[in-house]
């Protein structure tokens, strides 16, 4: 006789219990009643929970997982009627344009764009004018570029001593007959050829840095073999020109720029 039998896939959650029957509660294993086609024990494990040999039946169902919500996925977005699209297949926005004239749209388009672009220039200006300034030379610095000094407080026959730049300058107001020492001194004799006309701008007035030019000491005014300057460090000895004559000094002293200023007798250094 050919047995049907059914098989139930339950779900991997599910426990059995040590007879080998999933514990279901919501199936029933009752035995059948009476003149039902599988009959059987009451202490017996139904047919179609196992197998049986013979020739089978078998059918199966396999129960799916459910879960509480299931989400659904709607479209939302509203249909493009065929008018809306043209001939490309884009759409026709003209619903969402802007009310009003096109040369209004322009005049505000251009109004936007210069008032950035002018925001944009006083912004780059301001920023140059920064970057400039921090450039630029202090007012301390400014103020030793030039000094101005009353050429009627250096009484002839006389040194003095200003500061420019950090260095020490000489200025001397000669007498004549500095003047025409100077001038009777042999050019061709000395280690720095240099008329003593070449050296200054008006005879009476000698200006100079007053640095050694071997290794950069401070001469002392009125000394040494030669009426001149005197660099007690090294020996070098200069004359009433500045022109070195003796010692280990390579050259003359320097010559700043500077110019006289009549209408107010000052001379300016720098």
């Amino acid at each position: 006789m050919a047995m049907l039998t059914s098989r139930i896939n339950l779900l991997p959650t599910s426990r059995a219990l040590a007879s080998g029957v999933p514990l279901a509660p919501k199936i029933s294993f009752a035995v059948p009643s009476a003149g039902h086609e599988h009959g059987g024990r009451a202490d017996a494990i139904p047919k179609f929970a196992g197998r049986s040999t013979g020739v089978l039946s078998l059918s199966r169902v396999n129960a799916l997982p459910t879960s509480p919500s299931s989400p659904r996925y709607i479209h939302t977005s509203p249909r493009t009627p065929a008018s809306a699209t043209n001939a490309n297949g884009v759409p026709d926005f003209s619903p969402y344009r802007a009310k009003g004239q096109g040369e209004t749209n322009k005049t505000l388009s251009y109004f936007m764009v210069g008032s950035l672009g002018v925001l944009a220039a006083s912004g780059a200006k301001s920023t140059v004018a920064d970057i400039l300034s921090n450039m630029a030379a202090s007012a301390d610095v400014l103020a030793l570029a030039k000094i101005e000094v009353e050429m009627k407080s250096i009484p002839e026959g006389k040194n003095l001593i200003v500061k420019w730049r950090g260095k020490p300058v000489f200025i001397r107001h000669r007498t004549a007959d500095e003047i025409d020492e100077a001038n009777q001194v042999d050019v061709k004799t000395l280690r720095d050829p240099q008329a003593d006309d070449d050296r200054v701008q008006r005879p009476e007035w000698l200006v100079m840095l007053g640095v050694c030019t071997h290794l950069g000491c401070v001469p002392i005014g009125e000394a040494g073999d030669y009426g001149g300057w005197f660099c007690p460090c090294h020996g070098s000895h200069y004359d009433i020109s500045g022109r070195i004559r003796r010692g280990p000094a390579p050259l003359n002293l320097e010559i700043p720029e500077y110019q006289f200023n009549d209408d107010e007798e000052k001379l300016v250094i720098g």
